[in-house]
């Protein structure tokens, strides 16, 4: 029987992939005291892919800033697989620009880590029950996103046209330095350029940074 077909949290069942130790303990006792059965936790998304795929829960909680494989290629990864967990994803992020490039990977919920324990409890109980939550500190991206009142805007890449020529360099192989040289620049601009992209990106380094612009079409 279907936790949505039992009608109670007590079947279902939770991963959580989440580096840090103290953040762990605290999702996963808010989880229990709110009737979940948390099954499994990883510490990084290597292993927390591998025991998604062995213990098969209901939901998968993922932190978008986990080593080893990042929170975003994660999750879309595992929405690409045959029988995919539902997946809430948390964050510290909540700019325009990051929450459409992770709601680009097919999260069901995306929840801010700064927001109330209750609000993972909320998101978990709307995706089981075959709906998604985006927490409200987020909503009014999501919504422009969904009804296509932000246009363009939505689709078009976050990175400025320099960043885009940085990180196409990057991409290449090329090193700050010999970056710097390039574009007649000290390298100190060049390295504020690359922690941007990677603000702008949420991604964990710089080759992270290269498979979620290529991924979405901002370098070739």
């Amino acid at each position: 029987m279907s936790p949505q077909e039992s009608g109670t949290a007590a079947a279902v069942r939770i991963v959580i992939v989440e580096d840090h130790a103290l953040v762990r303990t605290g999702l996963r006792t808010s989880l229990r005291s709110s009737g979940f059965e948390v099954v499994g936790e990883a510490e990084d998304g290597i292993l927390g892919q591998a025991m998604i795929a062995r213990l098969e829960p209901d939901v998968a909680v993922i932190d978008l800033g986990i080593p080893g494989k990042d929170g975003i290629t994660l999750t879309r990864e595992l929405k690409a697989s045959p029988n995919p967990p539902r997946i809430v994803v948390l964050t510290m992020r909540e700019e325009e620009a990051v929450v459409n490039t992770v709601l680009r990977a097919g999260p069901d919920a995306y929840c801010v880590k700064s927001s109330p324990p209750e609000t993972i409890v909320d998101a978990i109980r709307a995706v089981v029950a075959g709906g998604a939550y985006f927490d409200p500190r987020v909503a009014a991206v999501v919504l422009a996103r969904l009804t296509g009142n932000a246009g363009e805007h939505i689709a078009a890449s976050p990175l400025t046209p320099r960043e885009t020529e940085i990180l196409s360099l990057i991409s290449e192989g090329t090193a700050n330095g010999e970056i710097a040289e390039r574009l007649f620049v000290s390298l100190g601009t060049v390295k504020a350029h690359i922690a941007e992209i990677m603000y702008k990106l949420a991604a964990s380094d710089r080759a992270n940074a290269t498979a979620i612009a290529l991924r979405s079409g901002y370098i070739a």
